[in-house]
């Protein structure tokens, strides 16, 4: 069944061609997400939305994933927005926030959404993280958790255990130079990767991410940051930590994620994942999302913000 997914994947690569061959440029500070964007700090200087329900007495923060910005949370924000204050942040090196030779690491990345939270006084804080997100949202947990009312992670990563020789095959297979020198193609078949169903409205994922590979002196800064982030992710494992979370935690994940667990090292089911966490978590609350793959958020928005608004309940 993965070798027949990872042929019409390729078939579906193939056959769309270099569709944005000759599409212009597109710079990270031209990204659209459809939400004003505001900036904290500097050195690095993050960018972040702030929007909702500023009377709702709780915070939802959301963390994007790997190769990934803020935007790819469009879909969910006007659907929790009633609920919560909403806060939702360009991890350093991403989106619009500043890039550069910075320690890309979980903690300090940890440390950098802590630093926004202080300084914009949140309270009732629900840290929310996707993918790369959540691992950074565990990190976060496990330092800080005075912090925190509650941990939501999607389809997270730092849970998945990976032995000492998987992590190195895995650094080898994201690499600075496999995110620069992707073509329209590859960059097709890793999208689609992660989804249960591909539909045309998820389009402007592919697109973005050409376009913005075209503005080529601060694409190869995203893609030191991405680089340095498949490291991180790897060398500052958290699968082991999970029992000395102290704070209440609730994960929500697509049944059909291609990506947890990983494909070619651990073939299996992806509830088989996050079922374990109840060994050292008894009552980590787990939601399942029906004909979902690993981007949830954006493939089934709708149920993801009735799950996310439940366990806040």
């Amino acid at each position: 069944m993965k070798k027949l997914l990872l042929i019409v994947l390729v078939f579906i690569g193939c056959s769309s061609g270099y569709r944005y061959l000759n599409s212009p440029a597109l710079s990270f500070s031209e990204l659209d997400y459809g939400f004003d964007v505001k900036f904290h700090g500097d050195n690095p200087k993050l960018a972040y939305i702030e929007t909702g329900n500023a009377n709702a007495g709780k915070t939802l923060v959301l963390i994007h994933g790997l190769a990934s910005n803020a935007g790819y949370f469009r879909e969910l924000i006007p659907l929790v927005s009633k609920d919560f204050k909403v806060i939702v942040i360009d991890l350093p090196g991403y989106g619009k926030s500043e890039k550069g030779n910075f320690p890309y690491g979980m903690k300090w990345y940890a440390e950098q959404v802590r630093g926004l939270i202080k300084s914009l006084n949140l309270k009732n804080v629900y840290l929310s993280g996707h993918s790369m997100g959540g691992q950074i949202a565990i990190t976060y947990a496990l330092n800080w958790p005075e912090d925190l009312k509650e941990l939501i992670l999607l389809s997270p990563a730092g849970v998945e255990p990976f032995l000492p020789g998987e992590g190195r095959w895995l650094s080898n297979v994201i690499t600075l130079n496999s995110t620069i020198k992707a073509t329209d193609e590859q960059i097709r078949v890793n999208f689609a990767r992660n989804f249960y169903t591909w539909k045309d409205s998820f389009e402007w994922m592919i697109e973005e991410r050409v376009r913005l590979a075209k503005s080529i002196d601060e694409f190869k800064e995203f893609a030191y940051a991405v680089d340095r982030s498949v490291d991180a992710m790897l060398n500052e494992p958290t699968t082991e930590q999970l029992g000395k979370i102290s704070i209440p935690v609730s994960i929500i994940y697509g049944k059909n994620d291609g990506l947890i667990p990983n494909p070619y090292l651990h073939p299996g089911f992806t509830s088989d994942v996050f079922e374990k966490v109840k060994e050292v978590l008894p009552n980590v609350r787990l939601s399942e999302i029906p004909k979902c793959g690993h981007m949830l958020v954006i493939e089934q928005p709708e149920l993801v913000a009735k799950a996310i608004i439940e366990t806040t309940k």
